[in-house]
């Protein structure tokens, strides 16, 4: 058994993270925002992470990593209406919440991240039923998912990484692999991108034509200096990330 520690920050961690797994990695300890300790059966498995990523790969102790990883991850209740669990747990939810299944490390999105939760918690806000919702960098699919629970009568979920795709749609949600230019202007009442601040900047023209006019953008992944070329009407943050809402 070794050990390989790697540096990789949202929203990029989760991808390196379902990158490794499908490499047939033993398990993952998360040990910061920044920074993961994957574990492999050999040394042979681990070099092209190593070679890709950079590390040291270490010698580690013989442990049921996946196990342990598992043990350590507990359910959460995020915002007013959510209640996010660990797949292999059976916990009940609790009444009047939304129960919402997530696989630690598959796609960016196990609620985990501020940045998910402020997404969770502003949906909540703004959802109303019969809606037409936009997920942009959908990752594993958990706002879409909580944007239908809150009534959105239809959700279009994008992603350009389709392993990322893939993963949505083992979720129940309809993604596609591609990026928001593929999706008809005027189409929602609301989108939602929990993003990189280098695509947020990027999507400065399309985000504005996907959107109707009155309707409302929520856009995350942001650090609290990030500037981004939207005049939000809102600012949300929690710890030192920040989350947007813009009015069209």
């Amino acid at each position: 058994m070794v050990s390989l520690d790697l540096e990789c920050a949202q929203p990029a961690r989760d991808l390196v993270i379902a990158e490794v797994f499908e490499g047939g990695c033993a398990g993952i300890i998360e040990l910061s925002d920044s920074r993961i300790r994957v574990f492999f059966d050999s040394e042979m498995e681990a070099r092209p992470f190593c070679t890709k990523y950079g590390g040291t790969i270490e010698a580690a102790e013989e442990r049921d990593w996946v196990s342990d990883a598992q043990q350590s991850w507990e359910p959460q209740l995020v915002g007013e209406r959510f209640f996010l669990v660990p797949q292999w747990r059976d916990d009940p939810t609790p009444p009047g919440r939304f129960r919402i299944k997530v696989n630690n490390g598959l796609a960016f999105g196990t609620g985990k991240h501020e940045t998910t939760r402020l997404c969770l918690m502003l949906l909540e806000r703004w959802v109303r039923p019969g809606m037409t919702v936009i997920d942009i960098g959908t990752g594993s699919g958990i706002l879409a998912e909580a944007a239908l629970h809150l009534g959105a009568a239809t959700v279009f979920a994008c992603d350009i990484d389709h392993t990322a795709v893939e993963i949505a749609r083992l979720n129940g949600i309809d993604a596609f692999t591609g990026s928001a230019e593929a999706i008809r202007s005027g189409l929602a009442d609301l989108a939602v991108a929990n993003i990189s601040p280098e695509t947020i900047i990027a999507l400065g023209d399309e985000i504005p034509r996907l959107v109707k006019r009155g309707g409302t953008a929520i856009l995350s992944g942001l650090e609290r200096g990030d500037d981004v070329p939207f005049e939000a009407a809102e600012v949300h943050t929690e710890g030192n990330w920040k989350a947007l809402v813009v009015s069209y």
